[in-house]
């Protein structure tokens, strides 16, 4: 089953940092884009972070100085270092790949179950 499976989410202080990752299954074969969203409670899904093919990156301006995004093609992952957490960055974060050829076809937009992230203050 074709699958991007999160990690790396949980409790942390306000100024403290957590990584998350995201892997795609064995059943994935390559990925165009991939990206970070979060969803506070109450709200709708945002855009943190994403880094597309070519290896341009872009980060949503709340984060920017603080988050880095990185990718890795050969082990299909992808990871957010999230530094100087704020509580607004409370929120489930949720992995996404856009344009993702699978052994099975081609999928548009595939997204991982989700990790939640808490940052208390």
């Amino acid at each position: 089953q074709e699958k991007l499976v999160e990690s790396g989410g949980g409790l942390v202080q306000s100024g403290g940092s957590l990584r998350l990752s995201c892997v795609a299954s064995n059943g994935i074969i390559g990925i165009n884009h991939m990206g970070w969203y979060s969803q506070a409670p109450g709200k709708q899904r945002e855009l943190v972070a994403r880094v597309t093919s070519t290896g341009r990156i872009e980060y949503a301006d709340s984060v920017k100085g603080r988050f880095t995004i990185s990718r890795d093609n050969a082990k299909k992952e992808l990871d957010l270092q999230m530094n100087s957490l704020k509580p607004d960055d409370t929120g489930v974060y949720y992995c996404n790949a856009e344009g993702v050829l699978t052994s099975r076809g081609w999928h548009d937009e595939l997204w991982g179950q989700g990790t939640l992230v808490t940052v208390s203050s």
